[in-house]
């Protein structure tokens, strides 16, 4: 009896790909920040990206400006992926 909830399962767990389906998992915020990071750190003014939450506790993706810059704005993606992106001006970065 057993053996014929595993086949069930995996024949259930095959269907997907056997009718066409892709079965994608979503990429977390932490991949879609790291993948397009180095593109929006390249922008002018763009001393920042990170990771942040909005009013209501989602999870957005944060550009800081070192000023106010309104051409990169407007150059900046609202969304990245399926998550938002938000800006915010921090200021100058300098290494210590």
């Amino acid at each position: 009896m057993n053996r014929i909830y595993v086949v069930i399962l995996v024949l259930c767990l095959l269907s997907g790909s056997l009718n066409g389906e892709e079965r994608t998992v979503s990429p977390t915020i932490q991949e879609v920040k790291a993948k397009h990071a180095d593109r929006l750190l390249a922008m002018p003014g763009v001393v920042s990206v990170g990771i942040g939450q909005d009013a209501d506790g989602k999870y957005v993706i944060i550009v800081g400006l070192d000023g106010p810059r309104p051409e990169t704005v407007n150059q900046l993606p609202k969304v990245l992926e399926g998550y938002p992106v938000h800006v915010q001006i921090i200021g100058p970065v300098k290494a210590h």
